[in-house]
């Protein structure tokens, strides 16, 4: 490198494109390369979660079959509905966002969204728990109570990452938020059928 270029580099010797390039694979995807990271993370964890209930399943076909029976299939397809319309409410957001049109309304929408997830998610639990069906009464319950339960904590991450990111909203941290609440959508997407439907 010449002397002169050098004089050009910030503090450090690294060039500003140097930083993007760090993130390899990543730096092409939309968004912040931390949320990926984190986003890939919390895609690993759900996936040990999927294995171990698979796998647990196997061991007791007969008990996770009956519990199963006891879940609101309706509910959670209604909650998978919603989930997958405020994901394509914020995908249409970000849209706008590039093009210069309003977007916030979407974003609202898909934020709401997200809360009627919630709220339909505690009536499930809520008449769980009133017919007697708790962390206590089997495996599948505890498998239940913890899947359901870490997902709903990301669905409500997900609507205050999404609420910063209608604030502050530059395109990357529009892309940033919209991929974390991506992640989201596909986790219950899978798992959905997973929980509720699969024998």
């Amino acid at each position: 490198m010449s002397h002169d270029a050098e004089e050009h580099l910030p503090a450090g010797g690294v060039s500003p494109d140097d930083g993007a390039a760090d993130w390899g694979p990543l730096s092409s995807l939309p968004g912040n390369p931390m949320m990926w990271i984190l986003i890939l993370g919390e895609l690993a964890a759900f996936g040990a979660m999927f294995v171990g209930f698979a796998v647990a399943r196997a061991f007791d076909p007969v008990t996770f079959d009956a519990s199963q029976a006891q879940l609101d299939r309706l509910l959670g397809g209604l909650n998978t509905m919603v989930l997958v319309t405020s994901g394509w409410l914020v995908a249409v957001a970000v849209r706008r966002r590039v093009s210069g049109r309003s977007h916030r309304l979407a974003m609202i929408g898909a934020m709401a969204l997200g809360g009627v997830f919630l709220a339909v998610k505690a009536v499930e639990y809520g008449d769980k728990i009133g017919r007697g069906l708790t962390l206590e009464t089997n495996l599948f319950f505890q498998l239940y109570y913890l899947m359901t339960g870490f997902h709903a904590m990301h669905v409500a991450a997900g609507i205050v990452i999404l609420g910063i990111v209608t604030w502050w909203d530059s395109l990357e941290n529009m892309e940033t938020g919209a991929a974390f609440w991506h992640m989201v959508d596909l986790i219950w997407v899978l798992l959905y059928p997973i929980v509720y439907l699969m024998r």
